[in-house]
Parts: C-alpha cells; structure tokens; sequence
C-alpha cells in the first residue's frame, strides 16, 4: 500500500524538517523526488540522503517567491505527478506590531510562493491527466494564536487556495487537500525558539510542547506518514480536505 512507484514528487522547502521527512519518505516509497530550495546545502543534504539508502533525488535552487524561477524549474522538471507546498516562513507579532517590511515578506513566501508553485505545476498535471497537490497550512488558519498575526493569515490563505484548487479542478482529476499540524518538533523550531526567547529556550519550549493536549510536539515523521497517504492512490476519493494533526491541539483544548 501507499506505493509511489514511477511517480515524480515536486517539495518546495525539502531541504530540512518536515519537507526534508517527507522528501525521505516519498522516496521510500518509490517516488523520483524534486526538491525545489533557496539553500543549496540543506538540499544537497536530502538528496544525499536519499540516494545513500537508493533512492533518486535531484535538488533545484529556487526561490519560491519568484514566479520566473518557479517556472523555469518546473518546465524542466516537466513531468510532475505530486506537488507538495511546503516552503513557508514563520513571524511573530500582532497586527499594530508587524512592520510593512515583515508583511510583505510573509506573503511573498508563504502566500506568492504556493501561488506560483500552483501557476507552474497545475498545467503539467492538466496535461498528464492526474495530479496530487497537498499544502502545508497549520492549526494557525482556523485557530486565533497569540502574536501570529501575519504568519497566521498566510496560512488561512494556502487553506483556502486548497478548496479553491480542489474545486476547479475536479474534472482535470487533480486532488488538492492540505495538512494543518500544531507544533512540530524541527531544527527551525529550535532556532525560531533561541532568536526570539534568548535565555528562555528550555521554558518556551516545555510551553510549547505542552500546549498540545497530547504533551508533546509533533515528529516531522509523522506529518509525512499522513502526507505519504494523502499523496497516494489508497487517497483517490479524498480531496477539498484539511487534516489536523495536532495532538488534539483544536478539539481538545477547552
């Protein structure tokens, strides 16, 4: 089951965390990988990895938010059977508290770069026949989180570019669904956790790590056992669908 044999996977952000497990994972199960990633090094890293344990991987530079990249990359990739949107940026502050500067930059990401990875990969599933995108939203989108204004409202927009995509393109037989995880446990957690609580890490992240009902962070693992699911044929009859993953984080928390 779950089998991505001779299939080819775009992952935007697969050089670390959980675009780096689900990179892993895809590969495991038989799927050509693409990792599309602004640092060179961490892509070279999965790539790396995977073909160490047999399985094949190529890593693209791009930046997500610049549609020319985007599509000079996925013309050349060409043929394109899963796209995961994972790239995304992280921010804190409320909404008098979020500079123009700092807007601008997570919606260039977070918003612009699953734009454009939509632009330039829906038109070769289109001509394929079939396609599989999954977006990476976040309990953010439908759950107010304190000081996460901006980051907050890009991840409500991948969720609704998700049902947008899912509907208008039914008959093309493109799936679109999006996973919402709650806290998980990456090297970007730790160092989004000592620039912004210098001094305070082990509290913040027990904090942290405790606000999801289940007492624990997520495993990038975990995000990417789901994801192998919702990317594989076993998922032909799920689209226009968010999924929590969140340790009880939404429904639990009362």
């Amino acid at each position: 089951m779950f089998s991505l044999k001779d299939k080819a996977a775009v992952i935007t952000g697969g050089g670390s965390g959980i675009g780096r497990a689900i990179a892993v994972k895809f590969a495991e199960a038989g799927a050509k990988v693409h990792i599309i990633e602004l640092n060179a090094d961490a892509a070279a890293d999965t790539v790396h990895e995977i073909t160490q344990a047999g399985g094949q991987a190529e890593a693209h530079s791009c930046n997500v938010s610049n549609q020319q990249q985007v599509l000079d990359v996925y013309n050349k990739i060409g043929d394109i059977d899963i796209l995961v949107n994972n790239a995304g940026i992280a921010h804190i502050g409320e909404a008098t508290t979020t500079s123009e500067a700092d807007f601008d930059r997570i919606v260039s990401v977070n918003i612009k770069g699953v734009y454009n990875s939509l632009f330039a990969a829906i038109p070769l599933m289109k001509q394929k026949g079939k396609g599989v995108i999954l977006n990476m939203a976040s309990i953010a989108a439908t759950v107010g989180i304190p000081d996460r204004f901006a980051y907050s409202m890009s991840k409500g927009a991948v969720y609704s570019m998700t049902l947008s995509v899912a509907k208008d393109y039914l008959a093309d037989n493109i799936r679109c669904n999006s996973i919402s995880p709650a806290r998980v446990h990456t090297p970007f957690v730790d160092g989004f956790i000592a620039k912004n609580y210098a001094g305070k890490e082990e509290e913040i992240f027990d904090k942290l790590s405790k606000s999801q009902p289940i007492g624990r962070m997520g495993k990038p693992e975990e995000v990417a056992a789901l994801a192998l699911y919702l990317c594989s044929d076993e998922a032909g009859f799920v689209t226009g669908c968010d999924y929590l993953l969140d340790g009880g984080f939404v429904k639990l928390n009362n």
